[in-house]
């Protein structure tokens, strides 16, 4: 009998155990985990590499680090699409398993690696603090995306700040070239919103639409900057910090959400024990 199940496997795809087959979700979830692995590639080849060497070529460093950062804004439309894909189609059985893993390349080792490599070439950073908030982002990301495995939200919302909006947010901190130590703060401050208990929007329906605007709009400045266009590095410098601020305020508004709620539930629980 074992030799007549081993034919049958080599007849084709039809007997191909549900669980091996990829869906459309899951081929732009590899997508995704691509453009991860590529934004380390030119982290690597473009920035380290000439820093390690000598290179005086800042333009190349220039274009290596804004195809790295569009590599992840890449990788974000692979993650926003795969949802979306998944909800009106199908996903494979290992459509969640792959997500985590990609989403952990794309918005974990990416980001913290630029972080690493950000403070081997800086002038006014130290390696070794620096190496440190990379492992911070990039734990703060494998707990986040642990977590969301495990805990169930209410519909539409998330726990935490998502690992690419965090990730994007952790590169525009390091993009907008300010002085080491609020550079640092700043970092650590996002992975900890990545593992809080603060309360997210998911994106779907008009605030898919401006996230996806979003992203294509950082592209064309981050190709506006890599090209030095005029003005390119205050477009940069002001998309970045635009970011920075979301990434503040939403936390804010979410917060005092749930504080108007929790108020409201107490007054009707008061109202409800009156006579």
């Amino acid at each position: 009998m074992p030799e007549a199940e081993d034919e049958n496997d080599v007849d084709g795809t039809e007997d191909m155990p549900l669980s091996m087959r990829l869906s459309i979700a899951d081929t732009l979830t590899l997508g995704n985990a691509t453009c991860g692995f590529m934004a380390v590639y030119f982290t690597t080849t473009g920035i380290l590499i000439p820093h390690l060497t000598g290179s005086d070529e800042t333009g190349m460093a220039r274009h290596s680090a804004a195809t790295a950062v569009i590599l992840m804004l890449m990788a974000a439309i692979f993650d926003l699409f795969d949802g979306l894909v998944a909800r009106k189609l199908r996903s494979s059985p290992m459509g969640a398993e792959l997500d985590n893993l990609s989403d952990l390349i794309s918005f974990g080792l990416a980001p913290a690696y630029f972080v690493l490599v950000y403070g081997m070439v800086a002038d006014d950073a130290h390696q070794r603090v620096s190496a440190l908030a990379a492992i911070v982002v990039l734990l703060a990301v494998v707990l986040r995306l642990a977590r969301f495995s495990c805990v169930t939200m209410k519909d539409g919302m998330f726990q935490g700040m998502p690992s690419p909006f965090g990730a994007l947010t952790v590169v525009s901190i390091v993009l907008l070239e300010l002085p080491f130590v609020p550079t640092l703060l700043a970092i650590i401050g996002v992975a900890w919103l990545m593992v809080s208990r603060v309360e997210y929007p998911k994106p779907r329906g008009v605030l898919a639409v401006a996230m996806l605007s979003w992203i294509v709009a950082a592209m064309g400045l981050l190709a506006a900057w890599a090209f030095d266009a005029p003005g390119g590095q205050l477009l940069l410098q002001t998309g970045c910090a635009l970011q920075v601020v979301l990434g503040a305020v939403i936390p804010l508004f979410a917060t005092a959400r749930r504080v108007n709620t929790f108020r409201d539930n107490r007054r009707e629980a008061r109202a409800a024990q009156l006579p």
